[in-house]
């Protein structure tokens, strides 16, 4: 392994990837440091997680050249997303139809997005990935900073970015603190089939003690997301899959008939992340090492996507015109570009899961009433569709005319 790089970037799982793949086609040496085995990252195996992609999320991809390398038998459209608060009437519906898209987003399984990141990273000369390998620290040394192993050989960079998880070791090293939120929280995700149709519909419930989802895949299938405080969680980690199966079918209404169980339940817990800042000397932060979200508005891999694709702009930018990818006023920029909307997308979140998730009486009206005029008024459940899309076209031209303009 060569001794100096442009980049160095540290973490291959989707976000390091995605900005591994934004450099191909540069004249920038990029090496990619990943903890794991080589397996792990060349061959990922299902996890039960079904990402929500918007419509920006798509076109980067597409950019990047990695869309064409997903299997598009495993890619099912989201035309409809309907939420409902406990026992009550109060429902909240988005419809592609008439909104200007095909699809809300676009949902695929984790593990096809991440053996395609890899596989087109593969295609790159430029590109140097090493496994089982992890990152002791970072010195930054004036015009470069010194990356050190664990087994404390070094390599330089002009650059490092860190996409080594929500809960990453090189940011805390680095001095930059986080805002870390433990929602006490189990989520349990596995596959299911049922005897009726979901319509490419996803549902959103959120039921007294538990939030319970459903993501359309394929077929007559689809992903079933269930929350839980953490103490309630072994229980139905260790249900037999009669009951489990049971219990499914009661907690959707028999809106699909009966549910089977026909993947593996998998289980993560609930922990929200956001740096308070995204950069440091010749350092960047990006994906869950920047902001990890709680998955309710499935935003997480979308704004890691984003994040990437904005510092790899400004860098090829500054390639373009002979000028430092690891200066100060580069990596100023980038944080501008994106710390504001992180901000904004996971202290909302973390509102729409307190209020969401509170089954007090005062609390279970209000968001009834949050429900029902989100649905009653028009402009503003068009605006809530245009930012869950991230569409170009999204509801603005529907928007404009209902407000006459």
């Amino acid at each position: 392994m060569q001794t100096n790089y442009d980049i160095v970037i540290i973490g291959g799982g989707p976000a390091g990837l995605s900005f591994a793949c934004s450099m191909m086609g540069t004249n920038v040496r990029v090496l990619v440091v990943e903890k794991s085995n080589l397996e792990a990252i060349s061959k990922p195996t299902y996890d039960g997680r079904e990402i929500a992609l918007t419509h920006l999320s798509l076109r980067i991809l597409k950019k990047l050249g990695v869309w064409a390398l997903i299997d598009q038998n495993e890619v099912s459209l989201l035309k409809e997303a309907k939420v409902f608060d406990g026992d009550s009437t109060s429902l909240l519906n988005f419809k592609s139809e008439g909104s200007g898209v095909e699809a809300l987003g676009y949902l695929v399984p984790n593990y096809q997005l991440r053996q395609a990141l890899y596989q087109r990273v593969l295609q790159a000369d430029n590109i140097t990935v090493i496994t089982d390998t992890s990152v002791e620290n970072v010195d930054y040394c004036g015009v470069h900073s010194k990356v050190i192993f664990a087994d404390e050989t070094t390599v330089e960079a002009k650059l490092v970015i860190a996409a080594d998880s929500r809960f990453s070791n090189i940011r805390r090293k680095m001095g930059i603190p986080s805002i870390m939120k433990d929602f006490s929280k189990v989520m349990i995700v596995t596959k299911m089939k049922h005897e009726k149709s979901h319509q490419n519909t996803a549902l959103e419930c959120f039921d007294y003690g538990q939030t319970l989802a459903l993501l359309p895949m394929i077929g007559n299938e689809s992903s079933v997301v269930l929350t839980v405080a953490a103490n309630k969680s072994q229980a139905l980690i260790e249900m037999s899959e009669e009951d489990f199966n049971a219990k499914m079918t009661k907690d959707f209404r028999g809106e699909l008939g009966q549910l089977t169980q026909v993947g593996e339940r998998h289980f993560y817990p609930l922990v929200g992340v956001h740096a308070q800042t995204f950069i440091a000397n010749r350092f960047a932060l990006i994906g869950d090492a920047a902001v990890g979200m709680h998955p309710v508005t499935a935003h997480g891999f979308n704004l890691g996507l984003r994040g990437q694709d904005i510092l790899a702009t400004l860098v090829q930018e500054a390639l373009m015109q002979g000028q430092d990818i690891g200066a100060q006023p580069l990596l100023n920029l980038f944080e501008r570009k994106h710390i504001h909307l992180t901000k904004i997308m996971f202290f909302g979140t973390n509102g729409i899961v307190a209020l969401f998730t509170n089954d007090a009486p005062m609390v279970k009206q209000i968001r009834r009433f949050v429900l029902n005029l989100a649905e009653r008024f028009p402009p503003i459940k068009h605006l809530i569709t245009q930012h869950l899309t991230e569409s170009s076209k999204g509801a603005f031209p529907a928007l404009k005319k209902r407000l006459g303009k």
